[in-house]
């Protein structure tokens, strides 16, 4: 097998995935062509049919040396590039192009991508009668390992980034106040007994276990509520505080409870990080200071 033959493969993998996303999702991509100014449903179809045919004619005739389908597919490349570049000079950048099924955006991300198959395409025949020593399939082998690390990485980064974006896009999660768990909301509990308060306006008992690798990650947040010159922070351990941990019905850890000065429960929950504690002590601010009703 020649280096031709190689690279040849390797450009009708890409055109025949391109021509199968088009036919997996064929109107998204035929309407995608009136981003170019094909008007017309029949002229889109046509151009639709015709592209889907010429990517897989190519990568036909690449696969079994044809030289002339070699240099129709580089002429096919550069039309692709030309393309793409003149619908971002008219302001169409970030359109619909259908290149690669129905998420293909125009962009010259693409042009560059398919000039680059056209100059591969125009020298491929010239590498059909490339044959490397070992030594040199070794080394093309490592750049074409290199190359895939390099594309993992770029890929890998890309999802970082979306999964950063979409988590800031969400809403913050509450901690889980269930009615039914935990001591009666509304209720005073003599707990806050416990607690030596000053000029702190809220208690907040913090239920933790040793047996629970949670709670233990959670200590630096424990830590810098404790800093808050309007809350008194006290952990309760599952076995040194049996006896409060039974006289709330704590239902497991970590678990936290928001009491009045007075001693009211004013919210309650299971959370796993700073900020569903920190959501349970704002649902105490917000139900003290507007006296809503915490058995609603």
């Amino acid at each position: 097998m020649s280096l031709g033959d190689v690279l040849g493969i390797g450009i009708a993998a890409i055109l025949v995935t391109s021509a199968v996303m088009k036919l997996a999702a064929p109107r998204a991509t035929h309407a995608a062509l009136a981003t170019f100014g094909v008007a017309g449903d029949r002229a889109r179809w046509a151009l639709w049919s015709g592209l889907v045919g010429g990517e897989l004619a190519v990568a036909a005739g690449v696969v079994a040396r044809l030289e002339g389908a070699a240099y129709a597919g580089a002429l096919l490349m550069t039309a692709f590039g030309l393309a793409l570049e003149r619908a971002v000079a008219r302001g169409r950048g970030g359109q619909p192009c259908g290149c690669f099924g129905r998420r293909s955006r125009v962009g010259r991300r693409g042009a560059v991508r398919n000039f680059a198959l056209a100059v591969a395409l125009a020298v491929l025949p010239q590498l059909w009668g490339v044959r490397p020593s070992v030594e040199g399939w070794l080394g093309v082998g490592l750049g074409v390992a290199l190359l895939a690390v390099a594309g993992l990485t770029v890929a890998v980064l890309a999802l970082a980034r979306e999964v950063g974006s979409l988590r800031l896009a969400l809403p913050p999660q509450s901690a889980l106040e269930i009615v039914d768990e935990g001591p009666e909301l509304g209720g005073r509990s003599e707990v806050v007994s416990r607690f030596e308060l000053g000029d702190e306006s809220l208690a907040l008992a913090v239920f933790t276990s040793e047996t629970c690798a949670l709670c233990r990650s959670l200590a630096p947040a424990l830590s810098f509520l404790e800093r808050d010159p309007i809350l008194a922070l006290r952990v309760f351990d599952e076995a040194g505080d049996a006896d409060v941990w039974s006289a709330l019905g704590v239902p497991g850890s970590p678990y936290a409870v928001a009491l009045s000065r007075g001693g009211t429960v004013l919210a309650k929950g299971s959370f796993n990080n700073l900020a569903q504690l920190e959501s349970v002590l704002a649902t105490a601010e917000r139900r003290e200071r507007d006296a809503e009703p915490v058995d609603a």
